[in-house]
């Protein structure tokens, strides 16, 4: 009988055969898959912010908006597009001797900013949308809370929840590839990034979205009323909402994402499946 996925080992094969190709592409056409992926999950972000702003209980919001999020993986998985976090599974590459690590990072470099590029046209895009004025302006409240508390965590809370999402996040990939029809890639996609964003763990490209959304929303004296109102921010907390202070949380929280991807994900299963242990 024919099996409906593929195996952990041709995950593997797959993966490192796609990654190869991934690097050889024309700048330009890197750069608009990188951008298209920006825009996949800053949709994922800004949606999944609407459905869960105006729900106190934080379990439930986070689990409503990790129903919604994936949608942003799945979009790049099924139309195309480049992930600076999917792509850290080029790291196989690099130890498989396909990839140069100079080819690694160049490739990272670049989808890295075009992601940006795609985040923040959506950020433009929803803030003139007049998407933040949901529930009399809370939802703008609520995108500079969020904002807010991002940029507050510390270095190593950065790091860490970087590692843990990355993990998530390339194991969706990694499941998406095991699946060989729409619904199974579907559902392998869906459960782990739920997870992440259940979890509450930080993604790079994510933040590209909810922290120039936060930005921008703190220059509505309106939204900025209200989050004092709501949650309680004070003028120092909303002040720190300069893109010089997001790079106490991109810094971190990229380097993490690296870390998952790369030496929790993508080497332990080249060792495992890859490399000849006799």
């Amino acid at each position: 009988m024919e099996n409906h996925f593929n195996t952990p080992a041709e995950v593997v094969d797959l993966s490192i055969k796609a990654c190869e190709n991934k690097t050889k592409l024309p700048v330009g056409k890197m750069i608009l898959l990188g951008i298209m992926a920006g825009v996949f999950i800053a949709l994922g972000g800004a949606t999944s912010s609407t459905a869960a702003h105006a729900v106190e209980n934080v379990g439930v919001a986070r689990a409503l908006a990790g129903v919604i999020f994936p949608v942003g993986l799945m979009l790049i998985v099924f139309l195309g597009g480049e992930l600076f976090t999917g792509n850290c599974l080029i790291i196989m590459d690099v130890f498989d001797k396909r990839v140069t690590w100079a080819g690694l990072f160049r490739d990272l470099f670049i989808v890295f900013f075009s992601n940006l590029i795609g985040a923040l046209c959506v950020d433009v895009l929803i803030v003139f949308s007049g998407n933040l004025n949901y529930s009399g302006g809370l939802l703008g409240a609520y995108t500079i809370k969020v904002a807010v508390s991002k940029i507050a965590i510390s270095p190593v809370q950065g790091i860490t929840s970087g590692i843990l999402c990355n993990i998530l996040v390339c194991l969706a990939v990694l499941m998406a590839t095991s699946a060989r029809d729409i619904a199974g890639k579907v559902w392998a996609i869906f459960f782990p990034i739920c997870a992440f964003v259940v979890g509450g763990f930080e993604h790079c490209v994510a933040n590209m979205f909810y922290i120039p959304a936060g930005i921008m929303a703190a220059m509505n004296p309106d939204y900025v009323a209200k989050a004092k109102d709501a949650y309680g921010l004070t003028v120092e907390q909303i002040a720190t909402l300069t893109p010089l202070h997001s790079l106490q949380n991109f810094i971190p929280v990229t380097l993490g994402n690296m870390i998952g991807g790369m030496l929790c994900v993508g080497l332990p299963l080249y060792l495992i499946y890859k490399k000849k242990w006799n």
